[in-house]
């Protein structure tokens, strides 16, 4: 599973800053026009931009404050129950929530707008009912979160639910509070996942890759090119089974950040996303109306991209939510942000 939800936050920030400084240096920000400069330093497990950055915002970015109004409006209406919203919503198979969902409440309230779910485990929570794909129309997909699991028990699971047509494999190798995995130990060890997919049809999905904070791997391409270059290395020039790449994004620019992976030929599954923009730069996600903005226009990218098969909001419930990110209220209510999500359109 993951990590305190704490540090999580905190690494989450520290891979962000980086993100950033590269986004305004080299790519642009997803191909918006930014321009600025930023100094990197590491410190221990942290990446920071320094103070003295000077940042211009995209204007993706700048357009926060001034959507900020209208979408308050939405934000603050409640005068629809969950019912209502339900019956106008054709639902997206895109469309998935990074969550462990744990009660028929909480998956009754999503299941209208949202097709399928994880929970970074390789079993779904055992409160939900198991002909949850029949009764919620929706689909889980387990996570090999790492390389340590029990084949056997993976093979038997996946089956005895031949239904499961994709497994999620090795969460952010490049993060140190994540996997933790080095391009060349996880090219090592990548043929534990290759022989569940020979012996059981599914499809892999990954790694997961973000920016991160191992050091000399903090960005995700670098640490694929290395990861592609030691499999080869290994196996007379193979490519590594991989069926999609997974990503995990939460600022500005996420289709710049796309395009940069569109190299390894993959289509993508976004399986954590939101805006947690932590610069004091008046683009910073700090009220529900910025939140609502930004999943609206992300979920829009997810939509009309074709190289993109499946995205996961993250996540269900958050504490010290200070970017309201949240679509859970009480059990089995959606928050305003989880009736926009599950009402958005698909394309």
């Amino acid at each position: 599973m993951i990590t305190t939800m704490n540090s999580l936050q905190q690494l989450r920030r520290a891979s962000l800053s980086l993100a950033l400084a590269f986004s305004l240096t080299a790519c642009g920000g997803g191909g918006e026009n930014n321009s600025g400069t930023s100094s990197v330093a590491s410190s221990t497990l942290s990446v920071l931009v320094s103070s003295s950055s000077s940042v211009s915002l995209s204007s993706s970015a700048a357009s926060v404050v001034a959507s900020a109004k209208t979408s308050s409006s939405v934000a603050t209406s409640t005068s629809k129950s969950s019912s209502s919203v339900s019956s106008a919503i054709q639902k997206s198979p895109k469309r998935g929530i990074a969550y462990n969902l744990a009660t028929p409440e909480d998956i009754t309230a999503i299941s209208a707008g949202v097709s399928w779910w994880y929970n970074w485990s390789d079993r779904p929570n055992s409160n939900i009912p198991a002909d949850y794909q029949t009764r919620y129309n929706m689909d889980y997909y387990p996570m090999l979160w790492n390389f340590n699991f029990n084949a056997t028990d993976v093979e038997n699971f996946l089956q005895q639910n031949p239904g499961i047509k994709y497994i999620l494999v090795l969460n952010e190798p490049n993060l140190t509070d994540q996997s933790n995995k080095s391009p060349q130990d996880a090219a090592t060890e990548w043929p534990k996942y290759e022989a569940i997919a020979n012996h059981t049809g599914v499809k892999i999905v990954g790694p997961a890759i973000t920016w991160g904070t191992q050091t000399n791997y903090e960005d995700p391409v670098k640490w694929l090119d290395a990861f592609y270059a030691a499999y080869r290395a290994a196996n007379n020039n193979r490519d590594p089974h991989i069926d999609y790449l997974a990503f995990h994004w939460y600022d500005y620019g996420l289709a710049g950040q796309l395009d940069r992976l569109q190299k390894y030929g993959k289509e993508f599954w976004i399986t954590e996303f939101a805006n947690w923009h932590p610069q004091n730069d008046g683009a910073q996600i700090d009220t529900l109306a910025k939140q609502i903005t930004q999943m609206t226009e992300m979920v829009s990218i997810c939509e009309s991209r074709s190289d993109v098969f499946r995205y996961a909001w993250f996540t269900g419930r958050w504490s010290n939510d200070v970017h309201f990110t949240s679509i859970l209220a009480a059990n089995g209510q959606l928050t305003d942000l989880g009736k926009k999500y599950i009402s958005l359109p698909n394309k």
